[in-house]
């Protein structure tokens, strides 16, 4: 059995409220932690009002409130919304309450839209004078966690010496090379966008260098899961998560929508091809069915770990799939 975890986006369904979102990601980790999940992940967006984690951090110490044993992070901070400085007050803060549970894991991307990543006043001219600076944001976040000496004339209180564990996260070759380079755990978006799926794992572990972190390369497959008892149902509750991503792609987001029984009346057929596609890393059905599909992407991807997302309109529903998902896991 590989070790399996749990990303969450917090997702506000229609008809309820963000508090209920909240509170459904808290009782999620609960479960989860029950089930035997290793990691609890919440990502960073913005601007979107089916996602309740844009105060990524906050809402990280609320599901680690929640739970004891659970590891809690981010999957992950947009570290190009942010000083590297604050991410690691924020991270050691978390640190500091809840002891070695808290991951970190960083994107490039802004996660939302060029007008809101401006409205997050970190796109400053002198930010861009030199290029791209993630590659040394990464590195500074890492240097804070460090046990700095005295004499160092920067650091972060919390934060300093509490070496909250850094991922590299990302959908390309560039996060691949990056996480290599750096000699950090690397996790695949591979449950939106799997295009670069297997070259950027062989990118990652060609160049992989060792480091403090790590001796040898640690990869994390992201994958979809919508399980039920029924086949039908299955793929009844999928169809939430493709209104979803159809609508961010025709520019029109909202709150997660109520599953139905014909995808193809609600979403235009021109973009049902793209949606599949972009789902492709996902196992459906009943748990036999997600047994066998979730390990044929084992055997394929070869993953050091993997993490499940299941964006489910109903709560209940979406309790169950993770279940079923933990059972499965179990057994493989």
């Amino acid at each position: 059995m590989i070790p399996y975890s749990l990303l969450d986006l917090a997702p506000v369904p229609e008809g309820t409220s963000t508090a209920d979102a909240l509170r459904n990601s808290a009782d999620l980790a609960r479960h989860a932690e029950r089930w035997g999940y290793t990691r609890f992940w919440l990502a960073e967006h913005h601007n979107m009002a089916g996602i309740a984690s844009a105060a990524t951090a906050v809402v990280i110490g609320h599901v680690a409130q929640a739970t004891t044993t659970l590891r809690v992070g981010a999957g992950g901070i947009m570290l190009p919304n942010h000083a590297p400085l604050q991410v690691a007050e924020a991270f050691g803060t978390l640190a500091e309450l809840y002891g070695d549970r808290i991951d970190v894991g960083l994107g490039r991307a802004p996660g939302t839209d060029m007008g809101t990543a401006r409205a997050l006043r970190r796109s400053l001219p002198h930010a861009h004078a030199n290029g791209d600076t993630f590659p040394r944001d990464v590195q500074e976040l890492i240097t804070y966690f460090r046990d700095l000496p005295d004499s160092t004339p920067v650091r972060a209180f919390p934060g300093n010496g509490t070496h909250v564990p850094v991922w590299m996260l990302g959908s390309s070759l560039y996060g691949a090379e990056l996480a290599g380079r750096l000699g950090l755990p690397y996790a695949f978006a591979s449950h939106f966008a799997p295009q670069a799926l297997e070259d950027a794992i062989g990118v990652y572990r060609a160049v992989f260098e060792p480091s403090e972190a790590l001796d040898k390369p640690y990869f994390m497959l992201a994958a979809n899961v919508f399980a039920a008892d029924t086949e039908h149902e299955a793929h009844f509750i999928r169809t939430s998560m493709m209104q979803a991503f159809a609508k961010l792609r025709m520019g029109k987001p909202g709150r997660l929508p109520a599953p139905v029984d014909q995808i193809d009346g609600v979403i235009p057929p021109q973009f049902i091809p793209a949606l599949n596609e972009a789902l492709s890393v996902s196992a459906t059905g009943t748990k036999a069915q997600v047994k066998d599909q979730l390990a044929t992407m084992i055997r394929r991807y070869q993953p050091d770990e993997i993490i499940l997302n299941g964006n489910i309109w109903d709560h209940g529903a979406r309790l169950r799939s993770f279940e079923i998902a933990a059972e499965v896991m179990k057994e493989l």
